[in-house]
């Protein structure tokens, strides 16, 4: 998978530019809950788990929220799928709301050959869900409105069948290695929070027990392990925009209770998915949006050297003991390799002695699997 760092290079004048990128994701999981505000999660006693174990080993936003003025919970669920509500604030089903464009997340992913997954706690797997039953909420499940997934609101169509699953195979296809490369979780409404439920009667209190039962299973997993990365937000703040929260684990986040002030809304997290698996144009909103890379360990270009034999180049952030293809092109069209390194560091430095040809030279960096 690229990791998809591209540095222009006008060597006449020795200046460069390059721009940030999320790292080289291999599995996305985003876990969505319900209804809360940041101030509310953060330094909450009901949220043991989150506060105690997630925040310090994760990368978090301060100021994470759902878009302006976009409410309730369905017109937030459509946004993190397709950048937009569609002009939707209400919760009706799909057999009302229901999107015949193919201008979203899930459509792009289908028609590049990337696997996808929709988990969703209590219900069947034996149709497509396009109703409420028993603690799941179909306004929380975006795909069932989409005509592309469900075959226009037909409940035994095969496709929609197949990729909106039960919660109760996630982890079963977690160790059989049948996940999708992007995997969407909706716990039921009362492990998501939105609902009072025994035991606790709580909702910051059942969201973070939740938590700390399934989140540990996936830490422990080896697709985790090997390039995965884990957003939970949340889907709306409560009275308002928020900030809402937005926790992001990954081998490749920054991690150590790093966070920023940087403004971020659903947008930010549909652009970085795009970007991480590569799949384009940015769907509506997300074109205007900032990406989460600022929550992962950057990887840059911390030195360029123009030489009488070339140009020298050190990057930061390669995973060490993970071969790095490094290439070039004069024209964003055809890449030539320039240097292949196994880097026991995260530091990568290469001479490109065929530069000293070329009046402008674009790099990448490729990370193999």
């Amino acid at each position: 998978m690229k990791k998809r760092l591209t540095l222009f290079l006008t060597l006449t004048l020795g200046s460069f530019a390059f721009a940030d990128y999320p790292p080289p994701i291999q599995t996305i999981f985003v876990i969505v809950l319900e209804n809360h505000n940041w101030n509310g999660i953060k330094g909450n006693p009901d949220a043991p788990y989150i506060n105690s174990t997630l925040l310090p080993m994760a990368s978090y936003c301060e100021q994470y929220y759902n878009p302006p003025a976009i409410h309730p919970s369905l017109a937030n669920y459509l946004w993190m799928e397709a950048g937009t509500n569609f002009g939707i604030l209400n919760g009706d089903n799909p057999s009302i709301n229901h999107q015949p464009t193919t201008n979203h997340l899930v459509s792009l992913l289908q028609r590049a050959g990337i696997s996808w997954k929709a988990y969703q706690e209590d219900i069947d797997g034996l149709s497509v869900p396009l109703t409420d039953s028993n603690g799941y909420a179909v306004r929380h499940d975006p795909f069932v409105y989409f005509d592309y997934v469900t075959g226009t609101n037909n409940p035994n169509w095969a496709y929609g069948i197949s990729h909106i699953r039960p919660y109760s195979e996630f982890y079963a296809d977690l160790t059989d290695n049948t996940v999708g490369r992007y995997n969407f979780i909706t716990p039921s409404v009362c492990h998501d929070g939105h609902d009072l439920c025994d035991p606790f009667y709580n909702h910051v209190r059942q969201m973070d027990a939740w938590l700390a039962t399934e989140i540990p299973r996936i830490l422990a997993s080896n697709i985790y392990a090997h390039n995965g990365v884990i957003f939970i937000t949340w889907d709306e703040g409560e009275g308002g925009d928020g900030p809402i929260g937005m926790i992001v684990l990954s081998p490749f986040a920054r991690g150590g209770g790093y966070s920023n002030n940087v403004h971020y809304t659903h947008s930010s997290l549909l652009r970085t998915v795009q970007e991480i698996l590569g799949v384009g144009p940015l769907l509506n909103d997300a074109a205007n949006a900032n990406n989460l890379a600022d929550l992962f360990t950057p990887f840059s270009i911390t030195k360029a050297t123009l030489l009488t034999n070339g140009f020298q180049l050190t990057f930061a952030g390669a995973t060490p003991d993970r071969t790095n293809i490094v290439e070039t092109s004069d024209d964003l069209l055809t890449w030539l390799p320039v240097h292949t390194n196994v880097s026991g560091v995260g530091d990568l430095t290469i001479t490109d002695s065929t530069a000293t040809n070329s009046t402008q030279r674009f790099y990448r960096v490729r990370e193999l699997p």
